[in-house]
């Protein structure tokens, strides 16, 4: 099952920038152990790279004065070579400390922060794009801090600051060498930093490549039912290895890139700044302090090209950690819909009606499916929403959960404008059961207490009990400490939503709102769930959406939709007397309901079974 790529094109200029501004951020919060730890690990780099050779540079030069050379006139400069060593070590050991820590809590912050980012995000942001294209992002936005971190100790900062003391060294020596030395460093710049620009281009395709790669396999990982049920392994098969391949050609592209245009580049300019380097130190610094400026001009310069050669390198590797950090960074740039007010009003509901009010409402770049739409649901009132299929049911549960935004009206509970309350709030009044329930791959206990973490034992048994829940939990391996497997895998329909119906029940909200809560299950099963209903809806203001009328006939009020009008309202009886469009719903489930061979005034009501639709009265 090819699934299409809802990623959209790589992160552009402004995500890398915001990635970018959110490592330096972290590095700012964490200064009091980022600065010793990017600082003493390029101080340990002058000691190995620069104040070693300079001692050796010492000990030649005066070989070469004519001086000779004894173990007693050598044993001073052995030993401040070796102390250089060592301290230069005790520097690094001491900085790696500070920058382990840097990392871990860098890291730990960026995962917080970045979950946080997401789980306050609108429910449409997650209708378009794969959970497992989230999960790659969400997670290397901070496992990439490392990389990002230790590039700038090691790399950036170790290279640079040791750099500038070389330059300082060998200005005392010869000012032409500094000179030579920075105008070969700017000439390899500019001619590498165009190159490095095209190369960018290629990261992206990339990381975007890579990032459709992560997606399909979750996509196929959490639809492998179907995918076995329709045999179309080898077609899931086929599309991966398409996508991987494709990651394929665009890494080559971008690694062969960097190898054969801009390494091309800078490892001739590296070679040719050793030999201006090595001229400078011949024709103008041995005049003065002859051999002794010669190796010092040759050390530091042949490490100051290393830096130039590992400067494609560097940039790869930050390239690489800010590519994958823009990655998340462009989501922080999706503007969320939903949005808590502010200030918000206190939660202070007058009871527990809902009321619709002028309610407009269509999704991003569709026509409106509510217009206008008013409709009143009194304190403790039972309502069914029925209707065909898209007539707007689900979605007026969906308004009401705020899970979206009208686009003009409003919707009260309790008297109170739900847009003015904090989204908390305003779903601790609600308990939620929807057609699908949602399962956690956690076990039975915790399933059902995730609507009241603060359940004692006692509570989460007597809602089970209540939800029928005990009937099948008790037959269970590890009773309800058994894992029900990702999205509930481990259990039947009918069972996600007996386990779906408890958490409402332990929820205990003023208001409850179910969405085809009976639909998965046996007519058997059906009847003992609706006698829980029918108890958990006493004093509570119940919505109930049904496309099955028989779960909804003994409600006090029916709401007929239709294209996001209301065509209809009234008892099951009043509707039925009235012929309308819930009566021709009613006839065409003939069979698909319970019970109505028990009511007589339902027999005397209902339209005979195979009468024509056509001769019922119009409402």
């Amino acid at each position: 099952m090819a699934t299409s790529d809802t990623r959209g094109p790589a992160p552009g200029r402004g995500a890398m920038l915001l990635a970018l501004r959110r490592y330096v951020r972290e590095l700012v919060r964490l200064r009091r152990v980022a600065v010793p730890g990017l600082l003493l690990p390029a101080l340990g780099n002058i000691g190995l790279q620069y104040l070693a050779p300079l001692v050796v540079a010492r000990l030649v030069g005066r070989v070469a004065d004519g001086d000779g050379l004894t173990l007693g006139a050598a044993l001073p400069y052995v030993l401040v070579f070796g102390a250089v060593l060592l301290g230069a070590e005790a520097l690094w050991r001491v900085g790696l400390h500070f920058l382990n820590r840097v990392d871990a809590l860098g890291m730990e912050h960026l995962y917080v922060t970045g979950m946080d980012a997401l789980f306050a995000k609108d429910a449409a942001f997650f209708h378009d794009n794969f959970a497992g294209s989230l999960t790659k992002r969400v997670l290397s936005f901070g496992s990439r801090f490392e990389d990002f971190v230790d590039t700038v100790a090691f790399r950036v900062v170790g290279s640079l600051v040791p750099l500038v003391f070389g330059a300082v060294v060998l200005w005392r020596y010869e000012p032409l060498l500094v000179v030579g030395l920075l105008l070969m460093i700017l000439l390899t710049t500019a001619g590498a930093a165009p190159l490095i620009r095209r190369r960018q281009a290629l990261v992206d395709e990339r990381e975007a490549a890579i990032a459709r790669v992560s997606g399909h396999v979750a996509d196929s990982l959490a639809n492998m039912d179907a995918v076995r049920a329709f045999a179309a392994e080898e077609r899931e098969a086929a599309e991966h290895r398409s996508r991987v391949a494709a990651w394929r050609r665009l890494t080559l592209r971008s690694w062969d890139y960097g190898n054969l245009r801009v390494d091309t580049l800078v490892a001739p300019m590296s070679v040719l700044t050793n030999m201006v380097g090595l001229l400078v130190a011949v024709a103008f610094g041995g005049a003065h302090v002859g051999v002794e400026a010669v190796v010092v001009a040759f050390t530091y310069y042949s490490n100051a090209t290393r830096i130039m050669f590992d400067f494609n390198q560097i940039y790869r590797r930050l390239e690489s950690s800010m590519t994958e950090a823009a990655q998340f960074t462009e989501l922080l740039m999706v503007p969320v819909t939903v949005l808590d007010a502010k200030p918000s009003e206190p939660l202070a509901p007058r009871g527990s009606g809902v009321r619709f009010e002028r309610v407009t409402f269509a999704h991003h770049g569709a026509e409106p499916i509510f217009e206008g739409l008013d409709l009143d649901v009194p304190d403790g009132a039972r309502v069914g929403l029925v209707g065909r299929s898209g007539g707007g049911k689900t979605t007026l549960t969906r308004l009401l959960l705020r899970m979206a935004d009208v686009g003009a009206g409003r919707i009260l509970i309790g008297g109170q404008d739900i847009s003015r309350l904090r989204q908390t709030d305003l779903r601790g009044l609600i308990s939620y059961v929807p057609q699908d329930p949602a399962m956690f791959h956690r076990t039975l206990r915790e399933n059902i207490a995730f609507a009241r973490p603060g359940a004692t034992e006692a509570e989460i048994r007597a809602a089970a009990e209540a939800a029928h829940v005990t009937e099948f939990a008790d037959t269970l391996p590890d009773g309800f400490d058994t894992l029900v497997g990702e999205r509930g895998v481990k259990l039947s329909g009918g069972q996600r939503q007996r386990v779906a119906l408890a958490r409402a029940v332990l929820r205990d909200a003023p208001v409850l709102l179910l969405d085809e809560a009976t639909s998965a299950l046996d007519s058997e099963s059906e009847i003992l769930v609706q006698d829980a209903l029918w108890r958990l809806m006493e004093e509570r203001t119940a919505l109930v959406v049904a496309h099955r009328l028989s779960t909804v006939a003994g409600m006090d009020r029916l709401i007929v939709l239709d294209r996001g009008r209301v065509v209809e309202q009234g008892s099951h009886q009043q509707l039925l007397a009235s012929g309308g469009a819930y009566a021709r719903l009613w006839e065409h489930q003939s069979g698909g309901f319970l019970g109505e061979e028990d009511d007589p005034e339902t027999r005397a009501a209902a339209p005979a079974a195979g009468s024509s639709p056509a001769a019922a009265p119009q409402p």
